[in-house]
């Protein structure tokens, strides 16, 4: 593109200076107004991380509201030598959204929280076209009058957007039988690394081409930034039973999982909490969650009236095949969200066991659930910590939570030993590194656990067709290549 910098030029420029110049704020400010540019030191610390236990620097956070300006950002950040790093709401648990440069050189955040319009809405055809800033709960919301929601659900979906969604191929609890997020979006605008836009993909039901919308849903902004999405919206189900079933151990409620999917089950979702995460949930929601249960499984069951009541009862005989000590069925809507409530409140409730927590996010055959559930609890004991478990058990995606306070001494040294075991225990089994948070900065350093030279390389050559000079959002995804001299490990000091 006319006017933005070569990779070269970019790598030069970025050697010769690493803060934010003038030059560059205030361009960015003519752009978009001053206002929606900031680059004092308190706005730049808050940009600094993610949900993440990764931070990094930023040069500059702009906001942009229109696509116009989100094309502004990109071709000035690059005329200025500086990688874009694109982030949303900043839930991210991977540390995709934190700001790391190219040799130094700070690099230009771009937040996209003031592109929240839902644009269109065709009821008929059960689309809408949304800005990347709408929050994914308020997409559902607005369209609950029409009978339709998007079902893809994290636990944060109040506050994270369905760019971020994007952008991670997020999950949540009701993806088991409905699909993450890549299976809801038809088509994307997306702004490329040179500030070009490009439309992937298309509302046909077989557009034409390669799929590059597959490509981009799930890149992790190191492809460009969507701003402007087609999603498909899906039909509230006639009939819904929420199930809640306690057991006496960890064991039984997991060969219990497994059992459910074997009897022919796919339920809408299927979660599993352990003991220390079901009493802080019930001390935090009051739901009656049963503090003396080894643990807990939530199964959601929706579809025609008749279907639905002859599945809860499958369930129920399953759970009693399996030594479960009580089933119970949500007797109305208010009580079934309560129950939700209490599920999607489990990271908050954390708080209540200890301040700091280190979230993983693998997956392995559901198979394989209680043993390596087993080795999770002994990697945590081994390293001195304490782990609790709260995760999407009928796809086998695994949360394991290590709870600890980082102002002991020494305490983040074996979170992340302990961290690096479980993910190596998930993989020894067959399973992956991510199910829904992303690869991001967090683990990167694991890709070649599961993938070969030649596998990365493949990855990386499609990379390079988006975004030659590897500006957009680097050295994220994969674990060397950029475009100023290969970063082989994560930075000393992101960890905090």
């Amino acid at each position: 593109m006319a006017g933005v910098a070569s990779g070269e030029a970019a790598c030069n420029s970025a050697r010769q200076t690493g803060g934010v110049t003038d030059a560059l704020a205030a361009e960015l400010s003519a752009a978009m107004a001053p206002d929606r540019v900031r680059s004092g030191p308190l706005e730049l610390t808050l940009y600094r991380r993610d949900a993440s236990l990764l931070e990094g620097q930023p040069g500059v956070v702009c906001f942009p509201s229109t696509t116009d300006e989100v094309q502004a950002a990109v071709t000035i950040a690059r005329r200025h030598g500086r990688a874009v790093v694109p982030r949303g709401s900043g839930t991210g648990l991977a540390g995709g959204a934190v700001p790391v440069g190219v040799d130094g050189a700070e690099p230009v955040v771009i937040v996209t929280t003031k592109m929240d319009r839902v644009l269109e809405i065709d009821a008929d055809a059960r689309v809408a076209w949304v800005q990347p800033g709408v929050l994914n709960l308020d997409l559902s919301r607005q369209v609950a009058h029409l009978g339709l929601h998007f079902a893809p659900d994290p636990s944060s979906q109040q506050s994270c957007s369905v760019g971020g969604n994007v952008a991670n191929n997020s999950g949540g609890p009701h993806c088991l039988a409905y699909g993450v997020t890549s299976a809801h979006v038809l088509a994307l605008e997306v702004v490329l690394p040179d500030g070009s836009l490009a439309l992937l993909g298309d509302l046909d039901p077989e557009p034409p081409g390669y799929d590059l919308r597959g490509a981009f849903v799930g890149s992790e902004g190191t492809m460009g930034i969507a701003v402007r999405i087609a999603v498909r919206l899906s039909p509230d189900p006639p009939a819904v039973r929420t199930v809640l079933v306690d057991f006496a151990s960890i064991e039984t409620a997991a060969s219990t999982v497994t059992g459910i999917i074997a009897a022919g089950l796919v339920p809408a979702a299927l979660e599993m909490m352990d003991a220390r995460i079901t009493s802080a949930v019930e001390d935090y929601v009051h739901a009656g969650f049963p503090r003396d249960a080894a643990a807990v499984l939530l199964v959601e069951l929706d579809g025609l009236p008749a279907g639905v009541e002859a599945a809860t009862q499958i369930v129920a005989d399953v759970a009693a095949a399996n030594g479960a000590r009580g089933v119970r069925v949500a007797a109305d809507e208010a009580e079934r969200a309560l129950l939700w409530k209490g599920r999607k409140s489990a990271f908050g409730a954390i708080a209540r066991i200890a301040p700091d927590y280190y979230l993983h996010d693998t997956v392995v055959p559901r198979t394989r659930l209680v043993e390596v559930l087993s080795e999770v609890y002994e990697i945590a004991a081994r390293h001195r910590l304490l782990v609790v478990n709260v995760f999407h058990a009928g796809d086998g995606n695994l949360h394991p939570l290590l709870v600890f306070d980082r102002r002991e001494p020494g305490v983040m040294a074996r979170v992340l030993a302990a961290g690096t075991d479980m993910i190596a225990a998930c993989v020894a089994v067959g399973g992956v590194l991510s199910g829904e948070h992303g690869i991001g900065l967090e683990k990167r350093d694991h890709m070649g656990l599961i993938f070969s030279d030649d596998d990365l390389d493949a990855q990386r050559r499609l990379r390079l067709a988006f975004d030659p000079e590897q500006a957009c959002n680097p050295h994220k995804v994969l674990p060397s290549g950029s475009g100023c001299g290969d970063l082989q490990s994560v930075p000393a000091g992101a960890w905090i």
